[in-house]
């Protein structure tokens, strides 16, 4: 009677858990919990990385329209960093929707394509900011150059409009001073109206000299600060965006290697 007892005890206390398999079960959780978290961290990244594509892409158009509206490139190496800004803001606008895609549906392949991706394009923006880096020091040689050419074509239609436009919103005078206008006219005191610091017909006849009338101010210091402006802003989007991505990369590897162990992620 007493064996029937406790053999009936022993059967409905049922199978004991060790410790070590409630510490491999809690361990588990935690895993899972970590690459879900991981999920939605990409997820938001992703986003993040396509605010950052259009970024780019505002940030080379207007570099872009800058250069050209205020300056005639003749030399072809300054659409160079602009041009690629747009071109990598377009790739990223695309690789984030992959990324997105990935890390919602769990696909392996999608995850691995964006992460591989986006690493190529960290690489291509760190060479970007090194070129601008660079260029910063040909700066003062390409402003010089098409300031010159421009003043010496002044009469083209579509160049003196882009001379009165720069002198006007620049508030600059010639490439170096007025002076450089000596010949714009036979009296060889007359400037363009545009370098007048206030605007009226025929304000600039026999005024080149006069600081009160005239901008006295080159517009090379000008646009060779408002270059080098642009390019440090382009240095620097470069870099944040590539610390982001950074992040980016390291949390696909992790879900990455969720999915790839089995891991429940939803």
């Amino acid at each position: 009677m007493l064996d029937g007892t406790s053999t009936t005890t022993r059967a409905s206390a049922g199978p004991r858990v060790g410790p070590s398999q409630g510490n491999r079960a809690s361990s588990t959780m935690a895993v899972e919990g970590g690459i879900r978290c991981v999920k939605y961290l990409l997820f938001f990244f992703n986003f993040i990385f396509w605010i950052c594509g259009l970024a780019l892409i505002v940030v080379g158009i207007l570099v872009q329209i800058a250069l050209h509206d205020n300056l005639s490139i003749t030399n072809a190496a300054a659409s160079v960093g602009p041009i690629i800004l747009i071109v990598v803001g377009v790739v990223i606008f695309f690789i984030a929707f992959c990324g997105c895609c990935g890390a919602w549906k769990e696909n392996y392949c999608m995850v691995t394509t964006f992460a591989v991706l986006l690493f190529l394009i960290i690489l291509v923006e760190i060479g970007v900011a090194i070129a601008g880096y660079i260029y910063r020091g040909h700066i003062k040689e390409i402003v010089q150059e098409n300031l010159t050419v421009m003043l010496t074509k002044y009469n083209d239609t579509e160049i003196q409009k882009t001379v009165d436009r720069m002198q006007k919103d620049l508030k600059c005078c010639g490439a170096n001073s007025s002076k450089d206008w000596i010949d714009f006219r036979a009296d060889k005191k007359t400037v363009p109206d545009s370098c007048c610091v206030n605007i009226t017909v025929g304000c600039g006849v026999g005024h080149m000299n006069d600081p009160v009338r005239v901008h006295q101010q080159g517009c090379h210091t000008a646009m060779e600060a408002l270059l080098e402006e642009n390019l440090l802003w382009i240095i620097i989007a470069a870099v944040v965006i590539a610390v982001i991505q950074i992040l980016g990369v390291v949390f696909s590897c992790l879900l990455m290697k969720g999915i790839r162990s089995g891991y429940e992620v939803m």
